[in-house]
C-alpha cells in the first residue's frame, strides 16, 4: 500500500498544480504526469471518456508519479466508487448544491462505517490498498461547487463530515450568474469565488479551481486556493498547433518553449 501523495502535499500545506484530461487518450495523461504535474484529472463528465478508457488513463497517470484523479459524470453513488476501484485516488463530483448532495458524495467514497462505497477494489487493491480503514483516511473526495445556489450554501457544504475540499467549476458558475459565460471577469464572480475560498478556509479543506493557465493558476495559488488546474490536454493542444502554425506563417515569434526537434 502506498500513501495518497496528493493529500500528503495538501496535508504539509504545498500548493498542487494539475492537469486535465478530456481527449481519452493514455498517452496525453502520460505526458502531462511526466511534465511535472502534481496531479492529472480523467474528465468523465465532459471529456470523451468513458469507464473502459478510463482506468488505462489512471495506469499511465501512475506510473508519473502525479496523482491520479477522475471527475465522475453525476453525484450518483456507483460512480466515485467505480474510479477509485480503478484506481483513482481522488474523486471530483459535480453540481453539488447543498449539504444533503455533499453529504451523498462523501459516502459513496468510503467504506463503512463512514459511508456506502461497495468493497471490490479490483485494481485499487494494488494501489492504496484493501484495508477500508487505511484507504478511508487515504481517498480525497472533492465536491464542485458551480452554481449560485451553491454558492449560497457553501458553509454548509464546506462542512459536511467526508467532503476533503471543494472543486470551484467557474464556467458552470458564470452560467448560473448570467445565462452565458459573461459573467467571467466581473466582480460578481470573482466575489463568488472568494466567498466559497474563505468558506474553504474556515472549515479546514481544500480550495481548488480550474484556471484558464500558469498565469492564472499561478495567481489563485498566491490568493490561497491550494489545488490549481493548468488546462487541458486539448486546449493545450490547440494553443501549441496554433502557436506553431503562426510562428511558420511569420505572424508570431518562436518561443523558449518550442520543440526542440521533429518529435518534440
Amino acid at each position: 500500500m502506498h500513501t495518497n501523495e496528493l493529500r500528503a502535499r495538501l496535508a504539509r500545506g504545498e500548493r498542487a498544480f494539475g492537469g486535465w484530461c478530456t481527449i481519452g487518450s493514455p498517452f496525453a495523461a502520460e505526458i502531462l504526469g511526466h511534465e511535472g504535474y502534481d496531479y492529472v484529472c480523467v474528465d468523465c463528465q465532459h471529456g470523451l471518456i468513458h469507464a473502459d478508457a478510463m482506468w488505462p488513463m489512471l495506469q499511465a497517470v501512475r506510473g508519473t508519479g502525479a496523482t491520479p484523479v477522475v471527475r465522475v459524470p453525476f453525484n450518483e453513488t456507483a460512480w466515485p466508487g467505480k474510479a477509485l476501484d480503478a484506481g483513482a485516488e481522488a474523486v471530483i463530483v459535480p453540481m453539488v448544491n447543498s449539504r444533503e448532495e455533499a453529504e451523498r458524495a462523501a459516502a459513496a467514497c468510503r467504506y463503512a462505517p463512514l459511508g456506502v462505497r461497495s468493497f471490490g477494489p479490483v485494481r485499487a487493491g494494488l494501489l492504496l490498498g484493501d484495508d477500508p480503514p487505511a484507504v478511508n483516511r487515504e481517498v480525497m473526495c472533492l465536491v464542485m461547487i458551480e452554481t449560485v445556489r451553491a454558492v449560497e450554501a457553501a458553509d454548509e457544504i464546506c462542512s459536511t463530515p467526508g467532503v476533503d475540499g471543494v472543486y470551484i467549476g467557474p464556467a458552470d458558475l458564470a452560467v448560473s450568474m448570467s445565462g452565458s459565460l459573461t459573467a467571467i471577469g466581473s466582480q460578481e464572480h470573482a466575489d463568488a469565488i472568494e466567498e466559497v475560498r474563505r468558506a474553504c478556509a474556515r472549515h479546514g479543506i481544500v480550495a481548488g479551481i480550474h484556471t484558464g493557465g500558469g498565469a492564472a493558476g499561478r495567481a489563485y495559488a498566491e490568493a490561497g486556493f491550494q489545488m490549481c488546474t493548468l488546462g487541458t490536454d486539448a486546449s493545450l493542444l490547440r494553443a501549441a498547433a496554433r502557436h506553431q502554425r503562426e510562428i511558420a506563417h511569420g505572424l508570431a515569434e518562436a518561443t523558449e518553449a518550442a520543440p526542440k526537434g521533429p518529435y518534440g
